[in-house]
């Protein structure tokens, strides 16, 4: 019989997260012997977003920010919820999740059944879209309880310096890195990541993948099929500075690598998953072939069953049989035009 304490030998959830696998991907999306690696982030409970929620809540508690048996009120489309459901459940605090219609049906009812209330806002903020509408709802629920914290995953610090955990994995796991390719969101986990990669590896390139759509990097914002990547609000956490260049990618493209992925490597994800792929890709065809390529993959594809892996759903949005050209578009400028497929930019603007 074992002689383990149930500490021991059934550790808390949070250890869980981090430690997560590399992968190599090549063909079909780079010639043989060439490649890029990719962080499995699915393999976290919840997916990448688990860092961010853990780190943010510990030191929120550290500071006193965050009291005991306090309220959690934030804003999400899914996996931040996940990462603060955890963290809640760890810490024993009651959560809010404040989110819109596009949330996966399966990703609600994961929340609901680890105890997280689900407020659903119902009409996008007419200039902000759905997320200045879930982020007015958080303002108003957080002037209802005083006591309530909010995580501010866009602009809130802890968030870049919750990855710097994974970059020193990659480090152990890959050693050097010449180019670094993350989707963006709130700009979390490319700052992060970056910000420890560079110290170590100064000449790294860093490659950001925005959804078409998407204000982040200087484009008109318009409503948009992806979830994860891509923002209608200018989150303060976007290092653009950072940027050597930015990528914006349609859904129909990203589609396109999530199944190829899942078909030749039995390793993918959702709507982010797919979009670095189709830069991370472009980069090992067209850089010398002893350039170390590093991508985040975010999560798995789980959650993505009624949306990425739907046959009817991406017939309806003609998302089928449309795989992303062999070299993207380029603009010298984010306000040259605007984009509607796989194009390149290296000028990084905000707006």
């Amino acid at each position: 019989m074992s002689t383990l304490s149930p500490d021991i030998a059934f550790p808390a959830v949070a250890h869980l997260v981090g430690n997560t696998p590399v992968r190599r991907i090549s063909e079909p999306f780079s010639p043989a012997g060439r490649g890029f690696w990719a962080k499995l982030e699915g393999a976290n409970p919840g997916g990448v977003k688990d860092r961010a929620a853990r780190h943010i809540i510990e030191r929120a508690r550290a500071r006193g920010d965050l009291a005991p048996g306090a309220t959690i009120v934030e804003s999400t489309s899914g996996t931040f919820g996940l990462g603060l459901a955890l963290a809640a459940i760890t810490h024993g605090h009651p959560l809010t999740v404040v989110t819109d219609p596009g949330m996966e049906a399966i990703v609600a009812r994961l929340l609901s059944a680890y105890g997280a209330r689900v407020d659903t806002v119902t009409t996008p903020h007419p200039a902000g879209g759905w997320q200045r509408a879930r982020l007015d709802r958080v303002r108003e629920l957080l002037a209802a309880d005083p006591a309530a914290y909010c995580p501010s995953q866009y602009d809130n610090p802890d968030n870049v310096d919750a990855y710097a955990g994974l970059a020193g994995e990659l480090i152990d796991q890959i050693g050097r890195v010449d180019v670094l390719v993350c989707s963006v969101g709130t700009g979390g986990h490319s700052a992060g990541i970056a910000k420890v990669l560079r110290g170590r590896y100064p000449d790294m390139r860093l490659i950001g993948v925005d959804s078409i759509g998407s204000a982040i990097f200087g484009q008109p914002a318009r409503p948009r099929l992806m979830r994860g990547l891509g923002n209608s609000i200018h989150p303060r956490n976007v290092a653009h500075r950072w940027f050597d260049e930015v990528h914006w990618v349609a859904p129909h493209e990203a589609v396109w690598a999530c199944r190829t992925l899942a078909a030749t490597h039995y390793t993918t994800g959702g709507w982010s998953v797919g979009a670095v792929t189709v830069v991370a890709a472009w980069c090992a065809r067209t850089l010398p072939a002893g350039a170390r390529i590093v991508t985040v993959f975010p999560d798995g594809p789980a959650r993505y069953y009624t949306t990425v892996f739907d046959d009817a759903y991406c017939a309806a949005h003609d998302l089928l049989g449309r795989p992303p050209a062999e070299e993207p578009d380029e603009i010298r400028h984010p306000g040259q035009a605007e984009v509607t497929r796989w194009t390149r930019c290296s000028t990084v603007v905000s707006r």
